[in-house]
């Protein structure tokens, strides 16, 4: 497999679990800038929509979408128990939180990220986000993680948690979510992704 991402972008959270499932892979950096692969590939080739991740199976076929990506992941290797069983509850709690990050935290962030966006406009997403990471932080008051046990939702929050810095949304007072940062640091494999990427000396 093959997985086409971007440092500390929202790829970052299916090469986590990619290294979490222990499977084999390639990792090939596709900057979200100018759009071009190490050997001078257009990314547009690859995506037509141009953003990472982008997941490439061994028999050619592409997923796109990150909930997509780390679901097919931990589907591969179930003994890992990266994901709860299809057709249980439990899956579907999964599934709640992955949407959830993804349309209330992933999305949101997006106008902090555009240069073009008023400032004025920032303050409120700002304060719209710290709300939602507000509700996630009570959601962890007497859990390790989103579902008692890790999962792939856990990946791709601790993903989101790392753009706070960047765009000036301060969690550091959500000592719930300040912890679930830690653990997911202390785990070999996000340390293993963080030094594949360069976020981690």
């Amino acid at each position: 497999m093959k997985l086409y991402y971007s440092p500390g972008a929202c790829s970052l959270s299916p090469h986590i679990v990619l290294h979490e499932a222990g499977l084999p892979f390639e990792a090939i950096v596709a900057s979200t800038k100018t759009h071009q692969l190490p050997d001078g590939t257009d990314f547009y080739t690859i995506n037509p929509l141009g953003y990472v991740p982008v997941l490439e199976l061994d028999n050619g076929e592409r997923l796109r979408e990150g909930v997509a990506i780390v679901q097919y992941l931990a589907d591969q290797v179930p003994e890992k128990q990266l994901a709860p069983a299809n057709g249980s509850l439990a899956r579907y709690r999964l599934q709640e939180w992955l949407n959830f990050i993804s349309t209330e935290i992933h999305k949101g962030h997006s106008p902090l990220f555009a240069p073009t966006t008023p400032e004025d406009y920032k303050t409120l997403v700002r304060k719209n986000l710290l709300s939602r990471f507000a509700w996630v932080n009570e959601q962890l008051a007497d859990k390790d993680y989103l579902l008692g046990q890790f999962s792939v939702a856990d990946a791709y929050l601790y993903n989101t948690t790392r753009w706070g810095q960047l765009v000036g949304v301060d969690t550091s007072g959500l000592t719930h979510l300040m912890a679930f940062k830690q653990r997911m640091e202390a785990r070999p494999a996000v340390q293993a992704t963080l030094r594949a990427e360069g976020l981690l000396k």
